[in-house]
């Protein structure tokens, strides 16, 4: 049996891990240490900048060149989780589905040797690693020969450290609901971490959330592509507005609270939805609370927005052009299905698809012609010019957290019955949101049309193709169940219901075999 094995190394002054997949035939690359690239204050942040890539890219090079992981298919965390959240919905129609292992994913009907499955997990975990290591080497006393101001500087690099450790472990909840439990209080080295289910992961994300956002800067006090108060802030009302489904036991009143000292930090709406998603969209942290960042200079990547905005565009299309969405050759990956284009009525311009040459519903869901494009994801500049060439990835950042969703949230949490505001001001958000879409009032809804059922709608009007629909569903209880389906769902050109224990995805079975205390229920 294999023994599980964290090991931290540190390639060219920036940690990596090697995860047990195969075997522990893997090695360092280099004789650097964590020894020798803590001795200084300076590098801590470029420590801290690897932890915010480890999002974006799968490793060292350009692609999948030099990767920190060992993996089946080497693409980075946002590659993997966009799969897991998207592909598996209305939202996408995936064409290669054998050549990218994707039948499981695009049906629902994966295993515990899932190919992506396996992937993100290895990738959160990789992610959790850097993290507790930077936390390791950044106690008071490690860091007490440095000068008063670097002391400071690598505290706060601590607070965004366990921002971003708590994000991947909200992710492995919500993708698992369990996992294996490292912290930078465990040992370097071959160990067999506890498990802790999905209460205990709960606990353990809330109070770091709620900790750390008493302590981490303001968003108008730090640079941009860094977490900021409002982003822990923002990834506690997701937690909080998922925990029944964690514990079974609701916490919308909790979340509402947390949205509205969200709200109240100073964030508004941009007017032009559009430019949410261009490759301007560095501009936009009006509404864009956390970005991950992206581009073709310094964060070259096949996943992440590369992977949507050129996924999204076909190559075989004889009326679509490539250079319209600022790339210069589309992979024709995906569109969407027809049950997510008709969610969009007349005169809701968030509905972004192109149809020509194109059927809406889908005969075949490999057949590149059937299901709109969606043009949501561009690599244009705000004047219309492409940013980058492809052959470098794109310049489009990855809006993680934005106000639209916060206000979405606390709309939910008043029609499910929540206190602390009322369903009058409640509407008034998303009215913002609608007025947005239709340019004028036109869309605007009154206080007794704003029901669960309304905002999951409104949801999957302003957030698809944001890696939040398989989370929305899971919570309204219709992602496994019958009593709602989309077509291809369980696999059959109609949809069907499929078995409930499709609501979390499953450990993966290699590293079943190297931790005892994990263990997959139904699988």
């Amino acid at each position: 049996m294999k023994k599980i094995l964290y090991i931290i190394m540190i390639l060219s002054g920036i940690i990596s891990l090697t995860g047990c997949l195969d075997g522990l035939d893997q090695f360092p690359k280099t004789e650097t240490t964590s020894g020798n690239v803590y001795n200084k204050a300076e590098n801590y942040k470029m420590v801290l900048a690897k932890l915010y890539a480890s999002f974006v890219l799968s490793g060292q090079g350009k692609g999948t060149i030099d990767p920190d992981i060992s993996s089946n298919s080497g693409y980075d965390y946002m590659r993997s989780y966009f799969n897991l959240q998207e592909c598996s919905t209305e939202d996408i129609a995936f064409t290669w589905i054998e050549g990218d292992n994707m039948t499981g994913i695009a049906y629902i009907g994966w295993d515990a040797n899932d190919l992506w499955v396996s992937d993100f997990y290895y990738r959160a975990y990789y992610t959790i690693a850097l993290c507790n290591e930077l936390l390791r080497n950044s106690t008071d006393g490690k860091i007490s020969g440095f000068t008063s101001q670097e002391q400071s500087d690598i505290r706060s690099y601590k607070l965004e450290a366990r921002f971003l450790r708590a994000l991947a472990y909200s992710h492995v909840l919500d993708l698992y609901g369990q996992g294996p439990f490292v912290t930078e209080e465990n040992p370097v080295g071959a160990f067999i971490p506890v498990a802790y289910n999905s209460t205990e992961l709960y606990d353990f994300i809330t109070k770091e959330l709620m900790d750390i956002s008493e302590q981490m800067s303001l968003p108008s006090d730090i640079e941009y592509g860094r977490a900021s108060s409002g982003a822990a802030l923002s990834l506690l009302a997701k937690v909080q507005l998922n925990a029944g489904v964690y514990l079974g036991t609701s916490k919308y009143n909790e979340c509402l609270e947390t949205c509205k000292k969200i709200i109240g930090m100073g964030y508004s709406i941009e007017p032009q939805y559009a430019k949410l998603f261009n490759a301007d969209n560095h501009k936009r942290t009006n509404e864009i609370i956390f970005p991950l960042c992206v581009d073709a200079a310094h964060t070259s990547t096949f996943g992440a927005t590369t992977y949507i905005i050129c996924g999204a565009v076909s190559m075989t299309s004889d009326y679509m052009n490539a250079e319209d969405y600022g790339v210069v050759s589309g992979w024709s990956m995906f569109r969407a299905r027809g049950e997510l284009v008709d969610l969009f009525p007349e005169g809701d311009t968030r509905g972004m698809f192109f149809t020509e040459g194109q059927q809406k519903y889908l005969d075949v869901m490999t057949n590149e012609n059937n299901g709109y494009y969606v043009t949501k994801w561009t690599n244009l500049t705000d004047e219309g010019l492409a940013a980058s060439n492809t052959a470098d990835g794109v310049n489009t950042d990855y809006p993680m957290f934005r106000l639209a969703d916060i206000y979405l949230m606390a709309a939910e949490c008043v029609a499910r019955g929540a206190s602390g505001m009322s369903l009058t001001e409640a509407t008034a958000l998303i009215n913002k949101l609608r007025e947005r879409a239709y340019g004028d009032n036109s869309g605007n809804i009154d206080e007794s049309e704003l029901t669960p059922d309304f905002i999951l709608n409104e949801r999957g009007r302003e957030l698809y193709w944001e890696c939040t629909r398989r989370t929305d569903l899971i919570r309204y209880g219709l992602f496994t169940s019958s009593s709602y389906i989309w077509q291809w769902k369980g696999g059959v050109k109609d949809g069907k219901g499929v078995d409930s224990k499709y609501n979390i995805y499953p450990i993966p079975e290699s590293d079943l075999s190297a931790n005892p205390n994990l263990s997959n229920k139904n699988y």
